[in-house]
């Protein structure tokens, strides 16, 4: 039975029964038949019927939540069950947004050191993939924004609240500004992440609240790519930073602090809503809160 569960977890995720198999490593046919056999034992009809694959039924939903709970267990069981014999193992899965990916070595490090024994694989995500991930069992953590309503079915641990400053080169006009209201920052040439971060949808909220409704010169998923221009001083960004060395603007880039208003929005962990979570994530989040802030605890 929980073979066939995540054979029906992979295919919500590709919706595709072709790629699905694929990335089970079984033909299509098996998938299918995988499938068929799940709704003659559950009674139901799971997946909608078609030549290509249309969607699940209101039945074949409900039978994916549970999916997602059983498969998780059984995940859990077996990865509990291996640590009493081995210690942590496997592999840690953290989806990061862009402008978090720099404090992540401050846990990452620490908790590489202790268990010498686990893989980690962190991935940078808009804050939706981190979300999705989370709920198809590909990720085991994000790390995003959690003040928003989009977290609230999910566990959060606090971390750290960014704020935000405009980074330009050190030639530029403004490089010894102390700081720098929204409405001006907004009238440069601007270079921003590209509309599906959560970071970007904060910036332009904050922009337009201040007059400002033109759209950037340049678009990237890419942080380094925004420095890259910036650097060049033909540009500027606003950049979302958090305290301490860590935060340092790379590549020679001055900082120069947004007020009017100053803003600040909370980062944190986020995990599946559930107890007990798998060995690895415990172990991640009892040491992430060790690390957090007493004002954020």
């Amino acid at each position: 039975m929980i073979d066939k569960l995540e054979l029906l977890l992979a295919l919500s995720r590709e919706r595709h029964f072709g790629r699905a198999a694929e990335t089970c490593g079984i033909s299509q046919p098996t998938l299918s038949s995988a499938v068929k056999s799940l709704e003659d034992q559950l009674g139901v009809l799971i997946v909608e019927r078609g030549s290509r694959f249309r969607g699940f039924t209101p039945e074949g939903e409900r039978v994916l939540d549970w999916a997602r709970r059983i498969v998780s267990d059984a995940r859990t069981m077996r990865q509990e069950i291996d640590g009493l014999k081995r210690g942590l193992t496997g592999t840690l899965t953290i989806g990061v947004i862009p402008t978090a990916l720099p404090f992540v070595p401050d846990m990452t490090l620490p908790f590489m050191a202790k268990h010498t024994g686990l893989h980690l694989s962190i991935v940078s995500m808009s804050t939706n993939t981190i979300l999705s991930g989370l709920d198809n069992l590909e990720i085991d953590i994000g790390i995003t924004y959690i003040g928003t309503d989009l977290v609230q079915r999910f566990q959060t641990v606090p971390l750290y609240a960014e704020h935000y400053a405009l980074l330009v080169a050190p030639g530029h006009p403004l490089a010894k500004r102390k700081e720098i209201s929204w409405t001006e920052a907004g009238r440069l040439p601007l270079c921003l992440l590209t509309g599906d971060m959560q970071n970007r949808r904060i910036i332009d909220r904050h922009l337009y609240d201040a007059g400002i409704e033109k759209p950037p010169m340049l678009e990237s998923n890419s942080m380094t790519m925004l420095h890259v221009h910036v650097r060049s001083g033909l540009f500027a960004t606003i950049a979302a930073l958090g305290t301490g060395e860590r935060f340092a603007a790379p590549m020679e880039l001055v900082p120069i602090p947004i007020v009017s208003p100053a803003v600040t929005h909370e980062i944190g962990l986020v995990l599946k809503a559930r107890e007990p979570h798998p060995p690895h994530v415990s172990a991640f989040l009892a040491m992430a809160r060790k690390l957090t802030p007493p004002a954020l605890a």
